[in-house]
């Protein structure tokens, strides 16, 4: 899905904003309908009405009137979507995943967004048993949204937070190489 996201949604589009989105699409309805609590939303630091905003101008969702005090409900528009993503178990499995993944009480991060998304994206793309990943350079950084130069601040902050154990990029293959710090049953398999 942060593949997906990655194509669907403009390339200047900010990391709040991604993870938004991502627990959007892996939320949706086969009606294209999303309701997300605002407790949730405030768990991710994601309660702000702009990154909506971002998203509906994006022409990638299109906002719901409020109908309940509790909820933040939206209608997506890109009927890709359905075709590109697992079944809708799967898909609310995946967001449960994600949220644990991205809080900042889990990860260790604060609510810096950018480190939420990037702590997220290397758990998922990590080996399940191991906890090493490879990935290029770019193609992570796409994800993210930010550009591959900025990539390796966010990887050294990671460290520091206790989220990597290691990190290399390989500059002739434009891959990049991780190891996790510590499995404890959190990656996706």
């Amino acid at each position: 899905m942060l593949s997906y996201l990655a194509a669907a949604l403009p390339e200047s589009t900010p990391a709040a904003t991604r993870l938004l989105a991502l627990q959007c699409a892996l939320r949706v309805d086969t009606a294209m309908q999303v309701r997300l609590p605002k407790g949730m939303l405030r768990s991710l630091c994601l309660d702000t009405p702009g990154l909506w905003r971002e998203l509906e101008h994006a022409r990638w969702l299109r906002i719901s009137p409020a109908s309940a005090t509790n909820t933040v409900g939206a209608e997506l528009l890109d009927t890709a979507l359905l075709g590109q993503a697992p079944a809708r178990p799967d898909r609310t499995q995946a967001a449960d995943w994600a949220l644990r993944v991205a809080s900042p009480s889990t990860s260790g991060v604060t609510a810096r967004p950018l480190l939420q998304l990037a702590s997220l994206y290397l758990t998922a793309h990590a080996d399940p048993h191991t906890g090493t990943g490879l990935t290029g350079l770019d193609q992570m950084a796409r994800a993210c949204g930010i550009q591959p130069a900025d990539l390796p601040n966010t990887l050294d902050q990671l460290a520091v937070t206790g989220l990597l154990k290691s990190w290399q990029t390989c500059r002739e293959w434009g891959d990049l190489y991780w190891t996790l710090t510590g499995l404890e049953g959190e990656t996706q398999g």
